[in-house]
């Protein structure tokens, strides 16, 4: 059964059902293009059933006039309503029932399409009650519901977009949709496609050639209708365009680098907001970005110590950074943000007018690292953001209060794709050390590390209809043009102490029994190099210190974390795979030049469903911390 169109996992059978080649190109070109990877993005649009009043019934089909039987019954109920109204008095005609105010109205209720209808409600509808970086409009005008982009990219004369080409009768092709439907959008050299997945289609539904490079792309599955689509995409230039391929319309934003000249590595919208999403920048950076506003006019504040920070594969603790200089920006501890003239506390705080009163892009600057920062991703709570950088760190960041709690280094190079778990407990990250690692930010520590690539890591991703919160399946691919799969007992890692604290004089003694039975006795001044609790922590009978949790982790030694081996190594003869994704029905994957492939894959058997809502409610960082505490 093994093929290089088809493999065999625990749960059943993979197979290629479609594939799309990269389009030729020049051989310029392409050589230009391969140091810009290809990414994938997918969305779920629902299309309504619509129902076509013309369409002939099984009475006309079989020969049968029932209906002008039917329209004379229905005239002659009329007449006998009318003349019960007219005798009956004024106040009885205000209590009619609902059968008969159906019968006066003319119009029947086929007559509105059902998916008109149904795009009407959800445009009107309430914004969702998660808004992260919202502030209070400056101008005091509220935002309509949608706006649409400004100019049509079919007519425009701007030269950022060299060519497009729609599928002839996108419109009729649109409109006769039904149920669920996937799009996929991926980049490959100039040009950004976007196809419907399961249908086989040699040709795209849109292709578009622009005259810089798409390095990065995302897919707002908040907005997404039948009607429109809101796609954000990042180029090596910096600039940003807001696309909306239902209407062919689009807006740019960061025009020529305005804001930030750097090329985008990732862009994520926020998770329940409609019109806010975040891009990261190969200088270290992430820009929160509304896609109403227009640029502004934004300077930059850069933190002080020009240095660089060296990367430690191996640092021994963390008190390597307490010699810097007082004043010095640590990034390892610390993050810088900067905020715009036109955010409402800068206009008060500051004394900084906003420009005319209207608020502009970007909402918030936030500078993380030094080096480039390579990827992000949202916790699902939507309060935590993970991003990756090139010094080789993990770091968390309180979306809310905009600041640093954790920063974890690698075993060893930069990491290079990162990925939260559906349940929020777990963050996996793959790296240039070949290893995919397993971080817990409850528990500040790393689970579990993944050997079986041979080459760096290129995408990871959860699979979220195999993770019920005491498994966890997840997969990644890598330049090996490996693609693996891996389960994770959790149980089966974690290790349960009960530690009892007692102070001896300038000694802090820890028993601990479990598995295993032992004392320690520790410096109180050393406590924080050894113990990732929460600030606050009783010790003995009444007696409180302070433990200052470090927000520096180095990295563990390979017997200090448990080794995880994957259920499965599939070697995909290809180019290098650099996108990895997994839908309810299949299984994305993207090689460096452009050639996607759709493994349709075995479903979850009923008889062991899985738990969407994984049996217990999402807990973030500081809500332990706070209950610990």
């Amino acid at each position: 059964m093994e093929s290089d169109s088809a493999f065999v996992a625990p749960e059943g059978v993979y197979s290629v059902t479609e594939e799309h080649k990269p389009p030729t190109t020049s051989a310029s070109s392409s050589s230009a293009a391969s140091t810009y990877t290809t990414h994938l993005s997918t969305v779920i649009v629902r299309f309504n059933h619509s129902k076509h009043a013309s369409s002939p019934g099984l009475a006309q089909l079989l020969g049968a006039n029932l209906t002008k039987d039917s329209r004379k019954d229905k005239d002659k109920e009329r007449e006998k309503g009318k003349e019960r109204d007219k005798e009956k008095p004024i106040l009885d005609e205000r209590s009619l029932s609902s059968s008969d105010t159906l019968d006066d109205n003319p119009t029947s209720p086929d007559a509105t399409s059902p998916q008109t209808t149904h795009v009407q409600d959800s445009i009107a509808s309430p914004e969702p009650q998660h808004k992260l970086f919202a502030h209070p409009s400056i101008s005091g005008k509220k935002k309509s519901n949608y706006s649409k982009p400004k100019h049509n990219m079919r007519t425009t004369s701007s030269s950022f977009i060299t060519r497009m080409q729609s599928a002839e009768g996108l419109s009729k092709i649109l409109a006769s949709k039904q149920g669920d439907v996937t799009f996929v959008f991926y980049n490959t050299g100039k040009t950004f496609l976007w196809y419907e997945v399961g249908t086989k289609a040699k040709e795209p539904l849109t292709k578009i050639t622009f005259s810089a490079f798409p390095t990065c792309h995302d897919v707002n599955p908040v907005t997404a209708l039948p009607v429109r689509l809101d796609v954000v995409i990042g180029f090596n230039t910096g600039d940003l365009v807001w696309f909306d391929p239902m209407s062919s319309r689009y807006g740019r934003l960061n025009k020529q680098g305005s804001i930030s000249s750097s090329p985008c590595t990732a862009v994520r919208w926020v998770p329940s907001s409609s019109t806010l999403f975040l891009v990261s920048h190969a200088d270290g950076t992430i820009i929160v970005y509304d896609k109403e506003r227009d640029d502004g006019v934004f300077t930059v504040t850069i933190p002080d110590a020009p240095t660089p920070t060296p990367y430690i594969p191996h640092p021994s603790a963390p008190s390597q950074t307490q010699s810097q200089p007082a004043g010095e920006w640590d990034p390892l501890t610390t993050m810088h943000v900067t905020v715009p003239p036109w955010h409402p506390e800068a206009s008060v705080g500051g004394g900084v007018k906003a420009d005319k009163g209207v608020a502009k892009n970007p909402v918030s600057h936030w500078r993380l690292s030094r080096r480039g920062v390579i990827d992000f991703a949202f916790s699902p709570d939507v309060k935590h953001v993970a991003a990756i950088s090139e010094d080789g760190c993990l770091r968390v960041i309180d979306a809310f209060a905009e600041q640093l709690i954790d920063c974890y280094a690698s075993y060893f190079g930069a990491l290079t794709c990162v990925a939260w778990s559906p349940d929020g407990r777990l963050i996996l990250t793959g790296g240039q050390d070949d290893l995919l690692t397993i971080f817990s930010p409850w528990e500040q520590r790393v689970v579990a590390r993944c050997q079986g690539h041979s080459s760096f890591v290129s995408a990871v991703a959860f699979d979220e209809l195999r993770c019920d919160g005491r498994t966890y399946r997840f997969g990644s691919v890598g330049q090996d043009n490996k693609l693996i799969l891996v389960g994770l007992f959790l149980f089966l890692l974690t290790h349960t102490y009960f530690v009892t604290l007692s102070l001896s004089g300038t000694f802090l003694v820890v028993h601990y029994t479990g598995q295993k039975s032992n004392m320690v006795t520790i410096p109180v001044s050393r406590c924080h190099l050894v113990f990732h609790w929460p600030r606050h922590t009783v010790v003995g009978t009444g007696s409180t210190i302070q433990l200052p949790a470090p927000r520096y982790h180095p990295a563990p030694s390979r017997n200090e974390a448990s080794v995880v081996q994957p259920v499965l190594v599939k070697h995909i003869e290809a180019d290098l795979l650099t996108s990895l994704t997994f839908l309810p029905r299949a299984l994305l994957t993207a090689t460096k030049a452009g050639h996607v492939r759709m493994w349709v894959r075995p479903l979850a058997t009923p008889g062991n469903p899985r738990r969407r809502g994984h049996g217990r409610q999402v807990l973030s960082i500081s809500d332990l911390q706070d209950v610990v505490a």
